[in-house]
């Protein structure tokens, strides 16, 4: 089977797309495995961390034990850095969420330290790093036992499996991964194309939830009938998130190059980490790890946070967010940016109380996701997933748009690195700049 007639292609007969269903299961399947593993293991690691090893020694882990653990968290993952096969791949901030597989050998250093990451409360999520183990496993497992796959069918197999599996429905994969399959040049229907692709999503999917994952969806009171005044109030709260989620994209670069002019791949971490424990008191628990159960603490009583609380954790968040992505920490922006855009959502609801509570969420998930991961279909999926309400998905459809041209002609929120990098092991000159 050549790659112009591969099932994304939609030039496999059903015959064949049954028959590398079972193998896209099959990885669907293991993405799911991988994630839940890694995130068990950083589970208990986090809970010596901030419970046991506190309560051994009679200390507040709400206070100075914070700076210790990711100043220690930043030392470790320098050196995991600089003395592990392959140096923990490539640095986090200068990829998007699928990139070109990494050597096979690089993947025990990359785990490493993302477990560390996640443990130790820096505030990146675990979904570059994932996708990237499950990919180069794929590819090299593939070629291997099914060398008919081209290599970019493989990656688009594991990468949709694993967004399935983080976000605990194929639809999120479905979402993301159309603008790269509709790229193709060759016919054939798009379904045909997301076949295979969704059935791992799907697989991964179902594999997170009967391993007990938490949910991405939220109680909260139903949005009900939809008002035209929604229309204007939704789209001054997404286009506020995206106004403050520019400002952390004008910083990004700044702070890169800030933290890379240390020139060491165990200096940067270290530096990194410490500052995100100063962050960590200053904001408290709440502002920090990939941010996931933090959504859930801001929700289950949105009464508490007035105006003031809730613009001190934007802004400690959004800090670390930065800090955390560009020290050297292997980590994603999408979890730790759909905490922003949630608090975000509430600050516009506390602001203009006439907007309902669900609707100004998934309108500050929206504008944040915009910015940060530049791609509307996943920005609208979450921002409904959050709420768990899909009476908003007509008017979400309607707000993205000026929140959308604010978005489209700014550069992507990534780095683009210097030809020399620290992220395998060196000594960087000069710095990176914004990705366009």
């Amino acid at each position: 089977m050549s790659l112009a007639q591969t099932p994304t292609d939609g030039g496999a007969s059903p015959r064949q797309l049954l028959i590398l269903a079972v193998p896209a299961i099959v990885v669907g399947v293991f993405a799911a495995l991988l994630l839940w593993g890694l995130e068990q293991l950083a589970d208990l690691l986090s809970a010596v961390l901030w419970d046991t090893i506190p309560d051994t020694l009679g200390v507040d882990p709400d206070g100075w034990w914070i700076v210790l653990v990711l100043t220690l968290t930043g030392l470790a993952v320098g050196l995991g850095l600089r003395f592990m096969p392959g140096h923990g791949g490539v640095d986090s901030s200068t990829t998007e969420l699928v990139a070109p597989p990494l050597p096979v050998g690089a993947l025990p250093g990359l785990a490493l330290v993302t477990l560390l990451s996640l443990a130790g409360g820096v505030s990146l999520g675990p979904e570059n790093p994932v996708i990237a183990i499950n990919c180069a496993i794929v590819v090299s497992v593939f070629s291997r036992l099914l060398p008919r796959i081209p290599p970019q069918i493989s990656m688009l197999i594991a990468g949709s499996a694993t967004v399935g599996a983080l976000f605990g429905t194929p639809v999120a994969a479905a979402l993301l991964f159309t603008g790269i399959v509709a790229a193709a040049k060759s016919g054939g229907a798009l379904w045909d194309r997301l076949f295979l692709p969704v059935v791992a999503a799907g697989a991964g999917a179902v594999t997170m939830r009967l391993l007990g994952a938490p949910s991405m969806a939220f109680d909260l009171p139903a949005y009900g009938s939809p008002r035209v005044v929604d229309l204007l109030l939704g789209a001054i709260i997404a286009c506020g998130a995206v106004a403050v989620t520019l400002v952390a994209l004008v910083l990004f670069p700044i702070f890169w190059r800030a933290l890379h002019g240390l020139r060491h791949p165990i200096l940067i971490p270290l530096v990194g980490g410490l500052v995100l424990g100063v962050l960590g008191v200053i904001g408290g628990p709440i502002t920090m790890f990939k941010g996931l159960e933090q959504i859930g603490e801001l929700l289950k009583d949105p009464g508490q946070y007035d105006a003031g609380a809730l613009v001190v954790i934007v802004g400690i968040k959004l800090l670390a967010l930065l800090v955390a992505a560009s020290a050297l920490f292997r980590g994603g922006r999408i979890f730790p940016a759909t905490f922003v855009g949630v608090a975000l959502g509430m600050l516009g609801h506390v602001l203009i109380p006439g907007v309902p509570l669900g609707l100004a969420v998934a309108c500050g998930v929206l504008g944040v996701l915009l910015v940060v991961a530049r791609d509307g279909w996943l920005a609208i999926f979450l921002a409904v997933a959050i709420p768990n309400d899909a009476t908003l998905l007509p008017m979400l459809c309607v707000i993205i748009l000026p929140a959308w041209l604010l978005v489209s002609g700014a550069p992507l929120f990534r780095i683009v690195p210097p030809v020399s990098s620290v992220s395998v092991g060196s000594p960087v000159a000069g710095g990176g700049q914004r990705g366009g």
